[in-house]
C-alpha cells in the first residue's frame, strides 16, 4: 500500500512513515474528522475520495473541496501546527484508505526531507486555490451555475457520470434548499443535460 508514496517521497522518508504512521480503512459516508475535534495526526489519502465540509454558526454546511489519493487536508495541517481543534468535517465519498501520521513528525520532516516540505507546501497551495474557488462560486454564480459546477466536479472526482446522492444531500453541500435544487435539476433534465433516477443523477454535460 505504501509503495504509492514512492512518487512523492524518498525511500528514507517512506521508511520513517512505515515506522510511525497508521493505516485505517473507512466505508462510504463515514465521518473521519468532525468540527471541534482535537487533531493529533496528519491524514494522507491512499485510496478513495473525501469531501471536506465547513459549517456556519447556524449549522448550515458548505462543501469546500474534495481530498483525493495522495493528498492531505490543509485545514487539518493548520490545526496541527497551531494546536487548534478541527474547523472542518471530513466525510468519505466512497471506500477510503487513510494514512495517519503523528503531528510531532510534521515539523521535523519539514527540515529533514525536502520531498515532505514540497508535499506540504503543494497541498497548502492547492487547497488555498480550492477555497478561493469555493468563495468565488458562492459570490458570483447563481444556483443553477453552482449545481452544474458541482455535478461536473463530482463526476470528475468520482470518475463516473453517475453521481450517487439525494436532492437533500446536494442542497446541504451547496448550502441551498432541497426545493430549489429539485426544481433546477428537473429543468436541467428537461434540457437534456442529465438523467435522474432514485438517489442517482447521470450527468450528461
Amino acid at each position: 500500500m505504501l509503495q504509492k508514496l514512492s512518487i512523492l517521497f524518498e525511500d528514507a522518508l517512506i521508511k520513517e512513515i512505515e515506522q510511525h504512521a497508521v493505516i485505517k480503512h473507512f466505508e462510504k459516508n463515514e465521518l473521519i474528522i468532525d468540527i471541534n475535534e482535537t487533531i493529533s495526526h496528519i491524514p494522507i489519502t491512499l485510496e478513495g475520495t473525501i469531501k471536506i465540509m465547513r459549517e456556519d454558526d447556524e449549522g448550515n454546511e458548505l462543501l469546500l473541496y474534495y481530498m483525493e489519493a495522495l493528498e492531505s487536508c490543509v485545514v487539518t495541517l493548520k490545526c496541527c501546527t497551531t494546536k487548534h481543534k478541527s474547523e472542518v468535517r471530513a466525510i468519505t465519498e466512497d471506500t477510503v484508505t487513510l494514512l495517519f501520521i503523528p503531528v510531532e513528525y510534521m515539523e521535523k520532516w519539514m527540515i529533514q526531507y525536502h520531498t515532505w516540505r514540497n508535499f506540504i507546501l503543494d497541498n497548502y497551495s492547492k487547497r488555498f486555490n480550492d477555497m478561493l474557488e469555493a468563495v468565488d462560486t458562492l459570490a458570483f454564480m447563481n444556483v443553477e451555475e453552482r449545481i452544474i459546477k458541482y455535478l461536473e466536479q463530482k463526476s470528475e472526482v468520482m470518475k463516473s457520470s453517475k453521481i450517487q446522492g439525494t436532492h437533500l444531500e446536494i442542497a446541504t453541500e451547496l448550502n441551498s434548499s432541497r426545493v430549489v435544487i429539485s426544481r433546477i435539476l428537473k429543468k436541467l433534465e428537461h434540457e437534456g443535460r442529465l438523467k435522474q433516477s432514485r438517489n442517482e443523477i447521470e450527468w450528461l454535460g
